[in-house]
């Protein structure tokens, strides 16, 4: 499997960027899809994550109600909307897919995930 994450950019605070991840390699049906960030000299931290059956969505505090992750059932794509970006949103993002059933709450881990994206950069200027 490989991922392929893309719409990248920078935008200035305040505005909004759409990354999609799109899959290839295999039939792809994975339990969850996940999004996580690492911004320099930080460690990669849990942005949100969806899942494949049913599109159930789970996001970090820091995202809740500007960023939204959806599945694109015709692309068999997911996507991440991110609004009211600001400077500490810069980062860059991956998406990282799980192929097998866990319990909700390890969604945040990134060390779950059986595969990840290349990432993309989100650069948020002030």
């Amino acid at each position: 499997v490989q991922l392929q994450a893309s719409g990248g950019g920078l935008v200035q605070a305040g505005g909004s960027l759409r990354l999609s991840c799109a899959p290839s390699g295999r039939t792809f049906s994975p339990y969850y899809m996940g999004w996580f960030r690492q911004a320099p000299g930080k460690e990669r931290e849990f942005v949100a994550a969806i899942t494949w059956i049913g599109s159930n969505t789970y996001y970090a505090d820091s995202v809740k109600g500007r960023f939204t992750t959806s599945r694109d059932n015709a692309k068999i794509t997911v996507n991440l909307q991110m609004n009211s970006l600001s400077p500490e949103d810069t980062a860059v993002y991956y998406c990282a897919a799980k192929f097998t059933p866990l319990r909700n709450s390890y969604l945040g881990n990134p060390t779950i995930y059986d595969y990840w994206g290349q990432g993309t950069l989100v650069t948020v200027s002030s």
